[in-house]
């Protein structure tokens, strides 16, 4: 669920992480859950056709006045809501600016997304299965089903991506993002643990020999 502390702002839990007080009520476990699903269908995949600027910047109002008109249950949603959403996700998926809202990765609409290029750790990792092995080592990494090939921060995020992503034990990637960025290629920073490319050469990537119980949990 998710409330609000009078000090100390918008919060995931029972009570504010900082000063332990109970706060107000915003939005139930479902609520957070239903809301979460549909601001990822309007602002990753281009649903309910909302006006959105080459940036993926979609208006919270025209995401207020859209739900509503699809499910007048959600009357009581206001801007302070998709706020709360925004402010207290825990992988960064959303972005505000002024009145607008964006996802920060995860599009399979073409965009043209502006992220922070400076910073780009050395090494990122990406998920395959032992099946699409050969593939990338001959061919690359090039996007499938999303717009931007999405790397991760550390071996662990990465393993969460995969088995979140359908499969049971991924094998995983390490990218010399130094090599793809000598030649020529552009990495960005979309959230605290995702990174984004137009693709990854082959001569970039080799399988990690990192021990699956090292670089965090398993999951996405």
């Amino acid at each position: 669920m998710i409330r609000e502390c009078d000090e100390h702002g918008y919060f995931r839990d029972e009570f504010c992480p900082i000063c332990g007080e109970e706060g107000k009520f915003l939005m139930s476990d479902f609520e957070v859950e239903k809301m979460g699903r549909t601001m990822a269908s309007i602002l990753r995949h281009g649903n309910f056709d909302l006006p959105m600027d080459g940036q993926g910047f979609v208006d919270m109002r025209e995401i207020i006045y859209a739900v509503k008109d699809r499910n007048p249950r959600m009357k009581w949603l206001k801007e302070r809501h998709i706020e709360a959403l925004v402010e207290t996700d825990p992988k960064g998926r959303y972005q505000i600016s002024g009145s607008d809202v964006r996802a920060t990765y995860g599009h399979s609409i073409d965009l043209d997304l502006r992220h922070p290029t400076d910073d780009i750790p050395p090494v990122l990792y990406y998920p395959t299965s032992r099946e699409g092995l050969d593939a990338l080592m001959g061919d690359g990494i090039y996007p499938t089903d999303r717009a931007m090939v999405h790397l991760s921060a550390t071996y662990g995020d990465a393993f969460k991506a995969g088995s979140n992503r359908g499969g049971e034990d991924p094998l995983i990637l390490e990218i010399d993002t130094a090599g793809c960025i000598d030649a020529g290629i552009e990495i960005s920073r979309a959230a605290k643990t995702v990174y984004l490319c137009d693709q990854v050469p082959s001569e970039f990537i080799r399988v990690s020999e990192e021990d699956p119980g090292e670089g965090g949990e398993r999951g996405d």
